[in-house]
């Protein structure tokens, strides 16, 4: 071939290659969760799992474990992740400055939706002795790590029944798939937790070792739940875990997915509208999701809608 044609030919293998599609890049979307055993972090997961299927051409969705409910509002206001999940009660308090955010009231953050309900849990082995709150007094506990909604809910329940975490119990901040297993291995007598049920956290352990679940009853948690907006009295059912063949009395939080008032609206719509479109996909992805129903999380939720929600919930006459 003369030299003249090789020019022509490169010059146009150059043209062509400026009018070729080329790949749209995608968008990373980051979605924590909380302990791989927990039901939080199913949410970031399966969310992120469905929104990969649905919209892979346009999103890279991960979902990431983490500390928990404070975490992720933390990590959310510095703009860490996208998405992120947390107990209602701790969307609530975030928004009006109180407890972790004493006096520093979030007012960036903004809620998408609710998912399930999560009860609190005091979880023990039958040789232990425990049969009620009182009995753990003595005992190693384990009240949740540092920066998790189950360890104020502990701390809650050790308030109401006069208990002093640092005097009465041997308190441990253990992240839940490592109390699990430490309940298994007798290196604990019995954890707290706060999730959706039925939980891999609890029925892991219900395989090894005789389980008790502990009823909390007193009379303020059930004032407690009729004060606050964001809990409800409720129970879980009999025969929910092996060995648990009586419905054990509790309370409960929702756990909410939140967001960064500047998470573009177009990441948030799409995220919503797909959630719902495909509620049937999620419902299945997990038994803790078979409840949901799009009137219900819509409510429990603290934080003002974040705009992108809001456009698809117009479109859908639910606002």
């Amino acid at each position: 071939m003369k030299l003249g044609k090789v020019v022509m030919v490169v010059v146009l293998a150059l043209g062509l290659s400026a009018f070729a599609p080329q790949a749209m890049a995608k968008t990373d979307v980051l979605f924590g969760g909380a302990s791989i055993v927990g039901v939080y972090y199913q949410v970031a997961l399966q969310i992120s799992n469905l929104m990969n299927k649905n919209m892979g051409d346009k999103y890279n969705y991960i979902g990431r474990p983490t500390g928990g409910s404070v975490f992720n509002i933390n990590a959310i206001i510095r703009e860490t992740f996208d998405f992120g999940v947390a107990q209602s009660d701790r969307n609530f308090q975030a928004f009006k400055g109180l407890a972790d955010w004493q006096g520093k009231p979030v007012t960036n953050m903004r809620s998408v939706f609710s998912m399930h309900p999560e009860t609190v849990m005091l979880v023990t082995r039958k040789d232990t002795g425990i049969k009620k709150v009182a009995d753990i007094k003595g005992k190693h506990i384990n009240i949740g790590n540092p920066g998790s909604g189950q360890r104020f809910n502990a701390e809650e329940v050790l308030k109401i029944y006069g208990i002093d975490k640092d005097k009465d119990i041997t308190a441990e901040g253990l992240q839940q798939h490592e109390a699990s297993r430490a309940l298994v291995d007798r290196k604990i007598d019995a954890f707290f937790y706060t999730v959706g049920n039925p939980s891999a956290a609890i029925e892991e352990p219900a395989q090894s070792v005789d389980m008790v679940m502990i009823p909390l009853d007193h009379p303020d948690i059930k004032k407690l739940a009729e004060e606050k907006p964001y809990y409800v009295y409720t129970k879980i059912p009999a025969g929910t875990y092996k060995g648990v063949d009586y419905d054990v009395p509790t309370y409960a939080v929702t756990a909410t997915v939140i967001s960064h008032e500047k998470v573009p609206d177009e990441v948030v719509y799409d995220m919503v509208k797909t959630v719902f479109e495909r509620l049937d996909d999620l419902k299945k992805s997990h038994a803790a999701f078979r409840i949901l129903e799009p009137k219900q999380m819509l409510q429990g939720l603290s934080a003002p809608f974040h705009p992108g929600a809001i456009k698809y919930y117009k479109e859908k006459g639910w606002m």
